[in-house]
């Protein structure tokens, strides 16, 4: 197993951090926020990220993707955390596109994963039904009709929900427990509301309600009662770039926390140089590592087709959102009482950490997931 990216790798993660840097800076997130920026991000950025083929990394060439991967793709994330930049990767590419790639019949592909990489058209992923990510619990019901399917609920947390081309809705088929199926609602359905729904990150996020929406027998994705298998596989890949961003954010932030202990001064000296300071920032410095080596793993096992994929990254989002704590927690402890004022970054990239860590499950979602390995260890 590799801790570190290749020499291709680490050239996307230089162009990716130069890229950010440059056209998304923090500031460009403050100015969306300002100005209650519905779809919260600038189109005209994803418009270059699509150019620049970053929406084409994770797929196969056979669909026209450029199959680089996991970690490749993990690159882009960590320079966005980096500079808190807002697109729809995740929500569009990551989650929808990999629930087309892996379920997805020739038509559907035809029809959407080239729109999407082109940028021309978005999909949002509905799941969550409830304040906490539960998949394995699913209420919104799909029931067969003459003309195909009625979907009936409520989805919430839905990742650029708004302003969407569509939402591809899991919804429960059957009885049994993994009777889940995957449908391609279309927006402007008949019977579909979509209200924002307010987070403290000040990003694209929505309520999805489907009243007796009608939808054809082509919009169900893959096998009727089988989309639990396409839905995990599409999330863990998600859970993995979202802990890719939790750990650029956190090692930005821990950054900056080291550039004021290093000029903030008191009693004539900066207060980098009293010891138990040090200590404290050594010790975040050793959870960043440690973190990193677990994201590494789990970026590596997806790409691999590893059999544990899925309880690596679980404890990769485990493990990077438990050194999220430590860090955020210290940064704003560090900085005094300027470190929870909106004139410094530090609150922007606290209040985009604590979403992070909830998005596609929490601390205890995952501990229990990464169980097994644990135990192993």
């Amino acid at each position: 197993m590799s801790l570190i990216y290749n020499e291709e790798q680490r050239m996307l993660l230089d162009t990716a951090q130069e890229f950010f840097a440059e056209r998304s800076p923090v500031s460009a997130l403050r100015a969306l926020r300002d100005r209650g920026d519905e779809l919260g991000f600038e189109p005209a950025l994803w418009q270059e990220m699509t150019e620049l083929g970053w929406t084409a990394i994770p797929f196969p060439e056979s669909l026209g993707g450029l199959e680089f991967g996991y970690t490749g793709m993990g690159t882009v994330f960590e320079s966005a955390g980096r500079h808190l930049s807002a697109s729809p990767l995740l929500s569009s590419i990551v989650l929808c596109g990999s629930v087309l790639e892996l379920g997805g019949s020739e038509a559907q592909q035809e029809s959407w994963l080239g729109e999407l990489m082109s940028g021309s058209k978005r999909l949002a992923l509905a799941v969550d039904e409830g304040a906490r990510h539960n998949p394995e619990q699913i209420s919104l019901s799909a029931s067969r009709n003459d003309n195909g399917f009625e979907l009936n609920g409520q989805k919430v947390l839905v990742v650029d929900g708004l302003g969407a081309d569509g939402w591809i809705v899991a919804a429960r088929t059957g009885d049994a427990a993994n009777a889940i199926s995957l449908f391609i609602v279309p927006a402007g359905a008949e019977g579909v509301t979509l209200t924002r729904q307010n987070l403290i990150d000040s990003r694209n996020t929505a309520r999805l309600g489907l009243d007796k929406v009608q939808l054809a027998p082509d919009a169900l994705i893959g096998e009727l009662d089988q989309g639990s298998v396409v839905l995990i596989r599409a999330l863990d890949r998600g859970r993995a770039c979202i802990a890719a961003e939790l750990q650029g954010a956190c090692e930005s932030l821990f950054q900056t926390t080291l550039d004021y202990l290093r000029t903030r001064v008191q009693f004539d000296v900066p207060i980098g140089s009293f010891q138990a300071l040090q200590h404290r920032a050594a010790w975040m410095h050793v959870d960043i590592e440690l973190a990193r080596s677990s994201l590494m793993a789990a970026l590596e096992a997806l790409d691999t087709g590893d059999a544990q994929a899925s309880q690596l990254v679980s404890l990769a989002k485990w493990k990077v959102g438990q050194m999220a704590d430590k860090v955020s927690g210290e940064a704003v402890q560090m900085h005094g009482g300027i470190g929870v004022t909106d004139e410094l970054d530090v609150g922007l990239y606290f209040k985009r950490i604590r979403v992070l860590q909830a998005l596609l499950g929490d601390a205890d979602y995952h501990l229990n997931r990464a169980a097994p390995l644990l135990e192993v260890a």
